[in-house]
C-alpha cells in the first residue's frame, strides 16, 4: 500500500481544513509514492515511540502531536527534534501528524476518551458552526435541465415535486448558483432563504452520559481504571459524594472551556492540565466536578480509534500497531509525609 493511500484515510477521517489555524498537521516527512505495510500509532513522536517503530519495522508513524508544531529554518540533525526526523528518515519511515484536526472530527480524541470512560455521547461540547447555507426554491417545466444546471453550480437537489425543486447550496456559492440559474434559464421563477446558522455535530470536546448515577469518588476510580497508569494518576475535585451521569471531556488541555462547561448542565468534567487558580474558582462558584488525568493518557484512546479506522480500511494489507511506550514526561511521583499541616 502506497503512504498516499493512507494519508488519504487519515484525512478522511480527520480533515486538515478542521484543524486551527495556529496548528501544524499533515505529512512531516516521507514519500508518498512510497510502500507501507506496518504502521505505529502514538501520541508523542519522541526518541522513544521512534525507537519503537524502527523495533518493529514500521514504514509510518502517525501521531497525534506535532513534531514541529512552531516554524523552523531547518531540521539539522544535531537538534532533538532534527534528529527525530533524520533517524525516521535513515530507518524508512515517516511520519504524519493529526492534531487539531483528529480533535475536531467526529469521531475524534474526545469520542475516544469517553468511550473508554463508559460514556454515550450526546453531542459535542464547543460546537463548530455548520457551514453557512441556503435553500433555493424555483419552478421549472424542464426539471432535468434545471437540475443539471444547478448542481453543476454547487447546489444539491432535496425535493422534486412535480415542478417545483428544492436545493441547498453552501452560501458561498449563492452568487454562482443564481448566475447560473438566470444565465441558463431566465425564465424560471426562485426564491433564495437563509437557513439558521445552527451548531455542527463536530467540535471540541464531547458531552456524554454514564448508563447510571455514580458518586464522584466512585467515577474518578472509573476514569482511572479506563485510562493507562501515570505518575500523575487522576485527581478529581467536589464532593466525593456527588452523584455523576452527564459528564463533560475533553481530550487534552482542557481548562479553556470551564465556562462553557458551567454552561453545559453536567454533573463533572474530564480533561487534562488543569491549573490550580482556574480550578479553585470553578469550584468555589458551584460549578460541576472536575477530574484532572494527565495529558498523554486522556490522548491515548484516540491511538487505538485512529488505528481501527486504518484497519478497516486495509484490512490485512496493513498491520496497524499502537504504541506501548509511555510518553507522559513526569516519572516520579512522591506524597508527603510529614505529619501535621494545614486543611
Amino acid at each position: 500500500m502506497k503512504l498516499a493511500d493512507v494519508i488519504a484515510v487519515l484525512e478522511s477521517a480527520y480533515p486538515p481544513r478542521t484543524a486551527e489555524k495556529w496548528d501544524a498537521v499533515g505529512l512531516v516527512c516521507g514519500d508518498p509514492a512510497e510502500e507501507v505495510s506496518r504502521v505505529l500509532v502514538c501520541v508523542d513522536p519522541t526518541s522513544s515511540t521512534v525507537d519503537e517503530a524502527v523495533e518493529v519495522g514500521a514504514q509510518l508513524v502517525v501521531a497525534h502531536h506535532p513534531l514541529f508544531l512552531k516554524g523552523v529554518n531547518g531540521v539539522a540533525a544535531d537538534g532533538p527534534k532534527g534528529a527525530l526526523a533524520h533517524r525516521l528518515i535513515r530507518n524508512g519511515a515517516a511520519l504524519y501528524c493529526a492534531h487539531t484536526n483528529a480533535d475536531n472530527a467526529s469521531p475524534g480524541v474526545s469520542d475516544a476518551l469517553a468511550k473508554a470512560i463508559g460514556l454515550t455521547v450526546t453531542g459535542p461540547l464547543d460546537a463548530t458552526p455548520r457551514t453557512p447555507a441556503d435553500v433555493l426554491i424555483t419552478y421549472a417545466q424542464d426539471a432535468g435541465q434545471v437540475v443539471r444546471t444547478l448542481t453543476g453550480a454547487g447546489a444539491e437537489l432535496v425535493k422534486h415535486e412535480d415542478t417545483r425543486l428544492e436545493f441547498t447550496l453552501p452560501r458561498s456559492r449563492r452568487n454562482a448558483v443564481v448566475r447560473a440559474l438566470e444565465s441558463a434559464h431566465p425564465r424560471e421563477r426562485f426564491t433564495v432563504h437563509e437557513l439558521a446558522d445552527l451548531p455542527g455535530d463536530t467540535g471540541s470536546g464531547r458531552i456524554g452520559e454514564l448508563a447510571e448515577p455514580e458518586p464522584l469518588k466512585v467515577f474518578a476510580q472509573r476514569v482511572a481504571d479506563a485510562l493507562p497508569a501515570t505518575v500523575q494518576g487522576v485527581r478529581a475535585a467536589g464532593d466525593p459524594e456527588r452523584l455523576i451521569t452527564r459528564v463533560a471531556v475533553c481530550g487534552g488541555a482542557g481548562d479553556g472551556f470551564l465556562g462553557l462547561v458551567q454552561r453545559a448542565g453536567v454533573d463533572a468534567y474530564v480533561t487534562a492540565d488543569l491549573r490550580h487558580h482556574p480550578a479553585s474558582e470553578h469550584v468555589e462558584s458551584g460549578g460541576p466536578a472536575l477530574v484532572d488525568v494527565a495529558h498523554w493518557a486522556s490522548e491515548w484512546p484516540w491511538c487505538e480509534q485512529a488505528a481501527e479506522i486504518l484497519r478497516s480500511a486495509f484490512g490485512g494489507r496493513v498491520d496497524v500497531l499502537v504504541s506501548t511506550r509511555r510518553t507522559d514526561p513526569w516519572t516520579v511521583g512522591a506524597t508527603s509525609t510529614a505529619v501535621g499541616g494545614h486543611a
